[in-house]
């Protein structure tokens, strides 16, 4: 029997599946249950809004938008959102998903850190964003109402959320200071990385090889 958590009930497919035995896999329990939680807050604000989303595509999107935190998906040279768009393409394609289907999800996740942008596209790419928002930083947190909040957290909770996230965040870019130039891990590193140097957009055009 599939599962439903405030209304909203978790996709029960293969591929569902295997992508949640894969999160539980290699990440903590706080990323599992941080990322349901994107499922369920994206999908109940999708149904708010009117929109018309596969909730398949969806459920990948939040189950792997932070895989590029974990020790087994995690590079150095980009940033961590394109280790999860990555392998979340790879996954839909060996399940036979591939194009526009697959390249939503692989946005939805590239995206899902940057502000704005991604609310003005397809539905499964901005509900990614909105879960996320809604969970990490409490944007739209009264569009949902308190029975729903407490069936998502009574399903998976939240203890010390805030400082786990933070310290997760910390862990999965650290190495990688570079990739958080002009996008809002640039944050994280500046509280909790001695000596983090952040980058400075001015100053790159100022010292491009271009005299003018």
């Amino acid at each position: 029997m599939s599962e439903t958590i405030a209304d909203v009930r978790i996709p029960d497919s293969a591929l569902a599946r295997e992508a949640t035995e894969l999160v539980r896999e290699v990440g903590p329990p706080l990323l599992f249950d941080h990322s349901r939680r994107v499922f369920v807050f994206g999908s109940l604000r999708g149904a708010r809004q009117g929109l018309a989303f596969d909730p398949e595509l969806l459920y990948v999107g939040a189950m792997f938008h932070d895989l590029g935190l974990t020790e087994r998906f995690r590079r150095t040279d980009q940033r961590f959102e394109i280790d999860g768009a990555d392998e979340a393409r790879r996954f839909l394609h060996s399940h036979g998903i591939t194009g526009d289907p697959a390249d939503r999800v692989w946005t939805a996740i590239a995206l899902h850190t940057t502000p704005e942008i991604p609310l003005h596209m397809a539905p499964e790419i901005a509900l990614v964003t909105r879960g996320v928002e809604l969970d990490v930083l409490g944007i739209g947190y009264d569009t949902l109402t308190d029975d729903q909040r407490a069936a998502v957290t009574a399903a998976h909770p939240r203890p010390d959320f805030k400082n786990r996230i933070l310290a997760a965040f910390t862990d999965g870019i650290k190495d990688r200071p570079d990739t958080t130039f002009g996008n809002v891990k640039a944050d994280v590193l500046a509280h909790f990385v001695p000596g983090f140097h952040r980058g400075d957009f001015v100053e790159v055009i100022k010292n491009s090889d271009w005299v003018e």
